[in-house]
C-alpha cells in the first residue's frame, strides 16, 4: 500500500492520529530508491502509523496541517539530494526543471528545504513534538561544514534548523530504535547513528575543533574534517562532539553494518513502484522512469572519490543483498501494470562492488591510513566479479525479463584488477547488459588532478578501453564508452582541460559531451580543498578556479564540437597537440608539485601502504 498523504486515506485506514509524519523535498514515489518510502514502510512494518507530506507549500498551512499533528515526532528530509544542489548549477544558476516534482517544473522545492520545513512546522504547531532530521541534506551537514552557496563555514544543520535529533547515514536501524524510545518515553541519547544537541560535551567522546574555530581558521577546519571523516565507520569510530557557541553537537558512533538478512528485509516489505495518486494527478514525475524498475543490489562504496559524498553517507563497507532477495524482487515486477520486461538498472553506488569485500576490513574495520582504491587498487582487496556474474545470469533466466541493464557506475580499475573473473564480467556486460554505450567515469586524465580526486590512472582507463573494444569486435557489436568528466575541480587549470580535450580527440576518438563543472558538496574532501585552497594532507597550496566564467570555460573547451566532426564532413582534421604528462620533464614537474606522485605500481600490500604513508599523521597536523 501507499503511505497515506490525505485525510481521506487516514479515514479509510481507521487511523485517528499518526505516530509519525514524514516531510520530504521530493514528491512521494513509493520505491526502495526513496528514503522516505523505505523509512515509512519499515515503521509501518514495526507497527507504527505513518503518513507522508511531500513538498509542502511553505507559504501557507494547507499542506503541512492536512494530516494533523503526529503523536511521536516529525521526520524531515530535503529529498534524494541536497536541496541547494537540486536547485542550482555549479555556476549558481537556478535550475528550471526538477525530475522529482510533478510536472518537472522546479517550483516546489525551497532552498535549504530541511530548515524551511522545520520553520513551517513550528509556525503552525506551537510546542509540537520533536523534529527529527534525516536524508542526504541533513546527513552531510551534521557538523560544521563548508557551504558553497554562501561561501562560508556554516553551523551544524541541527542548530540552524532548531531541530531535536538527526539520524545520519543509512539510518534504518537508528530510526526504529529512536521511534521505540519516543513511544516508550525512554532516553534516546545513547542510540547509535544519531546526533543531538547538549549543554556539555559527552564523556569519552573526541572533541572536534569548535564551529567558531573552523569558521576562523582553515587549518582547524581541515583538522576537524579529517577527524570527522575518520569516524563514520562501524567498529572503528569514536563518538564526536563539537562546540557551537557554548552548546555541543553530539554525534554518537555509527550503527553496526546491516546483516544480509536485515538488508534483504528492507527490500522485501513491498513497494508500489509508482507515484502516489495524490501527486501523480498533479503532473508527470520524470524521475520515475529511471527508478521504477531498477534494483539496488548493495549499499556502500569504498571508491572514496574525493568529490563524492557517498562515502560519508553510505559508508566504505559493502553490504550486499542475497541473490534470492534480488531475484524475488524482480520476480514481483511481472505483476505490475507498467512493467514491459525492461530493468533500467541492477546495481548500487558502484555496480561492480556487489558480493565481495576485503577480508581485513570485515575482520578489523576499514583502514584509516590507506584507501581501498586510489591511483591503484589495494592488493589486499582482491576483487572478484563472480557473484555479480552469477546474479546477472539468474536475472536473464527469468522469463518475464527481456533486458536488464547495468547503468550504475562501473569501476574499471576493479575489473582490471580481477585477473580471474574481470574479463568474463566485462564480456557479460558487453553481451547482455548494455545497449549501445557503457558509462564510465574517469573524470580527468591529468595525474595531478586525478591524485586530488583519488581516481585511477589514465593508463588503467586505456587498458580497459582496449579490452572493451576487443570484446565488441569479437561479438560483432557497435557499442561505445561514454565518459563522465569534471571541469574546474581543485588542481585543474585551463591548460589541463585543453590537454583533456586533445586526449579525448586523439586517444578516445570522440568529442566529450558528459562534462560537468565541479560542485563543492558538503562533507567531501574536494569541497575542503575548494574552500581552503590547500591539499588537506600536505597543507600545500592547490590551485582552485573560483570565477564562474572561467569555470564554464574549462567545460566549454572540452565540449566544443570540432576536430572529430570536421573529419566526418570531409574536411582536413586539425590534430591538437596532447601534452603527455608522462614525459620525463613533466614527471619531474609533477613530483615537485606533488611529493606523493608515483609512476611505479606497488607490487604488494607493503608497497601500496608506503605509497599512502602521508595519510598516517594527517589528523595531528
Amino acid at each position: 500500500m501507499f503511505l497515506p498523504t490525505t485525510p481521506k486515506e487516514l479515514k479509510k485506514l481507521g487511523w485517528e492520529q499518526l505516530d509519525v509524519i514524514l516531510v520530504s523535498g521530493d514528491t512521494y514515489v513509493d520505491t526502495p530508491y526513496n528514503g522516505i518510502a523505505i523509512v515509512g514502510k519499515l515503521l509501518v512494518d514495526a507497527g507504527y502509523r505513518v503518513g507522508v507530506i511531500a513538498q509542502p507549500d511553505i507559504n501557507s498551512d494547507k499542506d503541512i496541517t492536512r494530516l494533523g499533528e503526529p503523536l511521536l515526532y516529525w521526520g524531515i528530509s530535503g529529498g534524494l539530494v541536497d536541496s541547494m544542489v537540486a536547485n542550482y548549477t555549479a555556476t549558481k544558476k537556478f535550475r528550471k526543471s526538477d525530475d522529482f516534482t510533478p510536472g518537472a517544473v522546479n517550483n516546489r522545492r525551497p532552498d535549504r528545504a530541511v530548515m524551511k520545513y522545520c520553520n513551517l512546522i513550528r509556525q503552525h504547531f506551537k510546542n509540537t513534538v520533536p523534529l527529527v532530521l534525516g536524508g542526504v541534506e541533513a546527513s552531510l551537514r551534521r557538523v560544521a561544514h563548508y557551504d558553497f552557496w554562501t561561501n562560508k563555514v556554516r553551523r551544524s544543520i541541527l542548530f540552524d534548523a532548531k531541530a531535536d535529533v538527526l539520524v545520519y547515514g543509512m539510518s534504518e536501524k537508528s530510526v526504529i530504535e529512536l521511534t521505540n524510545a519516543y513511544r516508550d518515553k525512554q532516553p534516546f541519547e545513547d542510540i547509535l547513528g544519531i546526533c543531538y544537541i547538549a549543554k556539555e560535551p559527552k564523556e569519552g567522546y573526541f572533541e572536534l575543533p569548535s564551529y567558531e574555530a573552523c569558521a576562523k581558521d582553515k587549518h582547524a577546519f581541515i583538522s576537524m574534517f579529517h577527524h570527522f571523516y575518520a569516524n563514520n565507520e562501524p567498529d572503528i569510530s569514536k563518538g564526536l562532539c563539537q562546540e557551537h557557541s557554548g552548546r555541543y553537537l553530539i554525534q554518537n558512533p555509527p550503527q553496526p553494518s546491516m546483516t544480509q538478512e536485515e538488508i534483504d528485509h528492507v527490500y522485501d516489505i513491498g513497494y508500489e513502484r509508482d507515484v502516489h495518486p495524490y501527486y501523480k494527478a498533479q503532473g508527470e514525475v520524470r524521475g520515475l522512469q529511471t527508478i521504477q524498475f531498477s534494483v539496488t543490489t548493495h549499499h556502500g562504496c569504498y571508491g572514496e572519490c574525493n568529490f563524492c559524498a557517498i562515502t560519508v553517507h553510505q559508508g566504505r563497507t559493502i553490504r550486499s543483498r542475497s541473490q534470492e532477495s534480488i531475484v524475488n524482487e524482480i520476480d514481483e515486477f511481472k505483476a505490475h501494470k507498467d512493467f514491459k520486461g525492461i530493468i533500467n538498472d541492477v546495481g548500487g553506488a558502484t555496480a561492480n562492488m556487489y558480493g565481495f569485500e576485503c577480508d581485513k576490513k570485515l575482520k578489523s574495520g576499514v583502514c584509516q591510513d590507506i584507501p581501498c582504491t586510489s591511483s591503484q587498487v589495494c592488493p589486499i582487496l582482491r576483487p572478484t566479479h563472480e557473484p555479480q556474474i552469477e546474479l546477472l545470469g539468474k536475472i536473464r533466466e527469468l522469463p518475464h525479463v527481456k533486458k536488464a541493464f547495468v547503468n550504475s557506475g562501473i569501476r574499471y580499475d576493479l575489473i582490471q584488477e580481477d585477473k580471474t573473473h574481470g574479463k568474463k564480467y566485462l564480456k557479460t556486460l558487453v553481451d547482455h547488459h548494455i545497449s549501445g554505450q557503457m558509462k564510465v567515469a574517469p573524470e580527468h586524465i591529468d595525474d595531478k588532478v586525478l591524485k586530488l580526486m583519488n581516481k585511477p590512472e589514465k593508463n588503467t582507463l586505456m587498458k580497459f578501453k582496449a579490452d572493451f573494444d576487443e570484446l565488441n569486435r569479437k561479438s560483432g557489436k557497435k557499442q561505445f564508452l561514454t565518459y563522465y568528466l569534471i571541469a574546474a575541480h581543485p588542481g585543474s587549470q585551463l591548460e589541463d582541460m585543453q590537454n583533456l580535450k586533445a586526449f579525448a580527440n586523439q586517444e578516445l576518438k570522440l568529442n566529450p559531451e558528459q562534462v560537468q563543472v565541479f560542485i563543492p558538496t558538503p562533507s567531501t574532501y574536494s569541497a575542503l580543498m575548494y574552500y581552503t585552497e590547500m591539499d588537506p594532507w600536505t597543507r600545500e597550496p592547490v590551485f582552485v578556479e573560483k570565477d564562474p566564467q572561467r569555470k564554464q570555460k574549462q567545460k566549454d573547451v572540452v565540449t566544443q564540437k570540432d576536430n572529430i566532426q570536421q573529419k566526418h564532413h570531409g574536411k582536413k582534421q586539425h590534430k591538437p597537440s596532447f601534452k603527455k604528462r608522462d614525459s620525463h620533464k613533466n614527471k619531474k614537474k609533477l613530483k615537485e608539485e606533488n611529493p606523493h606522485f608515483t609512476e611505479t605500481k606497488p607490487a604488494n600490500y607493503k608497497a601500496y601502504k608506503a605509497l599512502h604513508s602521508f595519510r598516517k599523521s594527517y589528523v595531528n597536523k
